[in-house]
């Protein structure tokens, strides 16, 4: 008696466990029919057939040279690729292991006139494939135009109703903070940690962290246009943030990534992002020189100046200097007891509203209602 492997797929979150259930079921009926053993299977999850890197097909193929099986099942040939290339290809790898495929749907005996019989479905696969392709396409296009959303998941910053997306105003003002204090000179740690001392959290109703931050930072959405195949649509987003702002933004993180040391040093600043220009009111950053003796001197300077944002004619000022005479200040300032008295209470009313804030409870209460709704809707179209 030969063994064999089930592989199955499906190929979007639209479908579900069953279809796997179906081809397997098949797959087991057409095994005992022909007095074969299966041994495994080989399932991939939402996983298009035009995609070659699967995880479960890739195993399969480097067990098969192992020839612990000799045959491969599918339910039909069109679970193994739709695209005509990929498809002879991983036939032959599997062949020249010394595996068999075969297809429980599709009788294709091994005669020429078989081989022509499967080149055809081999082709029919593909041009299915690529016609689904251009109607999906087609589909989201016109969709699009329209300004109706197409589905996946809440997008923070929007609401989605009736095939709508919204502005959620409280989710929008975290996303244009954002920004804006990113383009002042604001590190993202520095943003996160903010957020987080307001409460400020993510649909889900988790803190927001700093891969977040750089997440909402690179999405083109918030600018209300979203691109696809290279053509823009500017009706399915209400734009949070202006382009303008973006694209500084943007620039800023490329300028970050093509010299990643600026970033590395901006830390050994301890005023970094808490001083202000006292000329054009943007943010001062750490930065360093040497001189021509060969040594090195830290300053503060205006960040709109070095990128030449903003006409400001603010000069740099030495680090040690300005660090000390602000610690100086700040040491004379905590000595009178009515500025700790302040500071105290201060600090007991951001505690209180810390525990009296209830925003993460209240995104959580409203998506228990929303998943309650939902399911008696389901109900009563059942009744």
């Amino acid at each position: 008696m030969k063994t064999a492997v089930i592989y199955a797929r499906y190929s979007s979150d639209s479908q579900t466990e069953q279809s796997i259930e179906g081809q397997v079921r098949v797959c087991k009926q057409f095994a005992e029919k022909n007095d074969l053993l299966v041994v495994d299977q080989c399932v991939d999850r939402a996983t298009t057939g035009m995609n070659e890197n699967r995880a479960a097909f890739q195993q399969m193929l480097r067990d098969s040279k192992r020839r612990q099986w000799s045959v491969v099942i599918v339910y039909k040939l069109d679970r193994l690729a739709r695209n005509k290339y990929e498809s002879v290809v991983n036939r032959k790898k599997l062949t020249d292991n010394g595996v068999e495929l075969v297809s429980a749907m599709e009788n294709i005996p091994d005669t020429p006139k078989g081989k022509l019989f499967l080149a055809v479905i081999e082709g029919f696969n593909e041009y299915f494939s690529e016609d689904l392709k251009q109607k999906v396409n087609r589909g989201l296009r016109e969709s699009w135009l329209k300004g109706n959303a197409t589905g996946g998941r809440d997008i923070f910053g929007w609401d989605l109703k009736d095939k709508k997306y919204h502005i959620n105003e409280a989710e929008a003002e975290v996303v244009r903070e954002i920004f804006r204090k990113y383009a002042q000179g604001y590190k993202a740690q520095t943003i996160v940690d903010d957020l987080k001392e307001k409460n400020f959290r993510r649909k889900n109703g988790k803190f927001i962290t700093h891969k977040f931050v750089y997440k909402v930072q690179h999405d083109k959405r918030y600018t209300g246009v979203v691109t696809h195949k290279g053509e823009d649509y500017d009706k399915v987003f209400p734009a949070i943030t202006s382009k303008e702002l973006w694209m500084q933004v943007n620039t800023i993180n490329e300028e970050n990534k093509n010299a990643p040391g600026r970033k590395k040093e901006m830390y050994d600043y301890i005023l970094s992002g808490k001083l202000i220009c006292g000329k054009c009111k943007h943010r001062m950053v750490g930065e360093s020189g040497m001189s021509k003796t060969g040594e090195i001197h830290y300053y503060y300077s205006c960040l709109s100046k070095r990128r030449k944002q903003e006409d400001c004619d603010c000069k740099a000022v030495k680090k040690q200097i300005l660090e000390d005479y602000v610690i100086q200040a700040t040491v004379a300032m905590l000595r009178r007891n009515s500025i700790i008295t302040q500071i105290a209470e201060t600090v007991v009313k951001i505690h209180e509203k810390m525990m009296q804030d209830d925003s993460g409870l209240q995104i959580l209460l409203q998506k228990r209602d929303d998943a309650k709704k939902a399911a008696d809707n389901i109900v009563k179209a059942i009744e």
